[in-house]
């Protein structure tokens, strides 16, 4: 695994996820070998985890070596608007083990969390293990490139 690795990370939520995507973004920031863009939501007032998502997944297919990370209460609603979008790869993790194997084995260039499922220091932990995981490539190559033949179209 290579941390030396520099993306540029966009970060989107919702209401509920705003707190979690404000630490992350910080936190992100401290690390400062990568380049860091945080979309809205911009508070806790509510809003719609679609606006922000369908933005974040526009500059990452547009964009080479960038990646996201989409937060709403659940994780679920930002993983199924993000996985509407070719070239993206978004996976839902909720463990360590997921965040991994995303990267892992499936390339995963959305990393979806929810602020109601895990803490900010699980959370932490995974978006660190998901940055330095790489790509495993082999088998797995074949199968991200099914994915692509079977995608529609975008939003």
């Amino acid at each position: 695994m290579s941390t030396a690795t520099k993306f540029k990370i966009y970060l989107a939520s919702d209401h509920a996820g705003f707190e979690l995507k404000k630490a992350l973004c910080d936190h992100l920031k401290s690390q400062s070998h990568h380049q860091v863009v945080e979309l809205g939501c911009f508070s806790t007032q509510s809003y719609h985890y679609p606006e922000s998502t369908i933005e974040m997944c526009r500059r990452i297919q547009s964009e080479n070596q960038s990646l996201g990370i989409a937060i709403c209460g659940s994780g679920i609603g930002v993983s199924m608007v993000a996985n509407r979008f070719s070239k993206i790869r978004a996976a839902r993790c909720v463990s360590l083990e997921d965040a991994k194997l995303s990267r892992e084995h499936n390339n995963a260039n959305v990393l979806c969390l929810g602020a109601r499922v895990n803490s900010l220091e699980q959370s932490m932990q995974m978006v660190d293990l998901w940055l330095k995981t790489e790509f495993a490539g082999g088998r797995h190559s074949e199968r991200i490139d099914l994915f692509d033949q079977a995608y529609g179209s975008d939003l």
